[in-house]
């Protein structure tokens, strides 16, 4: 199983998603940024490395959020979602098609990959 985290990045009440690149796996679906977790790296170590490198951004990274095991056709994964906050830089479209910033009430509106739906719906749960 492939340990991948995520990021939930607020600003003024909106939400960072990024819009995968037509040339990976789940093409032009919407996710949390993040992405592997490399050998002899913590989640949080991670999901700094992971940003700046596709994002150009510096994170602060705060309190596990949720998880989610997830089966695709071709991978399995362990997918976690850390609470974050830029430290330094504007996201860039280094890897991504596409950011927005988005309210958590438009996330529906998106084409979720799949693992991040089920995130989704577990941060929905929790506010209920």
């Amino acid at each position: 199983m492939l340990e991948v985290v995520a990021a939930y990045i607020q600003n003024n009440g909106q939400v960072l998603l990024c819009r995968r690149g037509p040339q990976k796996s789940r093409a032009l679906q919407w996710e949390f940024p993040g992405g592997k977790v490399e050998p002899g790296e913590t989640k949080p170590e991670a999901l700094i490395r992971e940003c700046m490198e596709e994002l150009s951004v510096t994170l602060e990274v705060g309190a596990e959020l949720a998880d989610v095991q997830f089966e695709y056709p071709d991978v399995s994964i362990h997918l976690t979602l850390l609470d974050a906050v830029i430290r330094d830089g504007t996201p860039q479209k280094t890897e991504h098609a596409d950011l927005r910033w988005v309210s958590p009430a438009a996330f529906e509106r998106f084409a979720l990959c799949p693992a991040d739906r089920a995130l989704v719906r577990f941060l929905r749960k929790a506010e209920a």
